[in-house]
């Protein structure tokens, strides 16, 4: 199936964190409110379309990025924030690294984020750089 551009081959496709359509994102719904900033949120779903287009276009390393993506949709981005600084040297402890990584996987279903979580770990500490208890 050729994708590419999703937007002009298939805009049905393209709906937003919160479900809304494409063709819903007009500046009058922007204006009388019913179009908020999570609206305009990619989704889960586009995005692993997009990995699509890319996987049909050989491009492996950017669909596996908007994989990834797709699996952080769900992460507030306040935890992201937090997650992101945890993985700082010296920042964390192991076991904050492993509810981490636990709570990426069974939370919010991001099993490829979780193991690079779990990657970082194991870097830290071979490189004794985790927060001491």
């Amino acid at each position: 199936m050729d994708l590419y551009p999703l937007i002009e081959k298939y805009p049905e496709l393209i709906s937003s964190k919160t479900g809304k359509k494409l063709e819903d994102v007009t500046m009058a719904n922007i204006m009388n409110g019913s179009i908020g900033i999570d609206d305009i949120s990619i989704s889960k779903n586009t995005l692993m379309l997009q990995a699509k287009v890319a996987l049909e276009d050989g491009k492996t390393q950017l669909a596996e990025n908007f994989v990834r993506a797709a699996e952080l949709i769900a992460v507030p981005d306040d935890e992201i924030l937090q997650i992101y600084n945890s993985l700082r040297p010296y920042r964390s402890t192991e076991k904050e690294l492993k509810d981490i990584a636990e709570k990426l996987e069974n939370k919010y279903d991001a099993p490829i984020c979780a193991g690079f979580v779990r990657e970082t770990l194991e870097v830290h500490k071979k490189r004794d750089i985790l927060r001491k208890e």
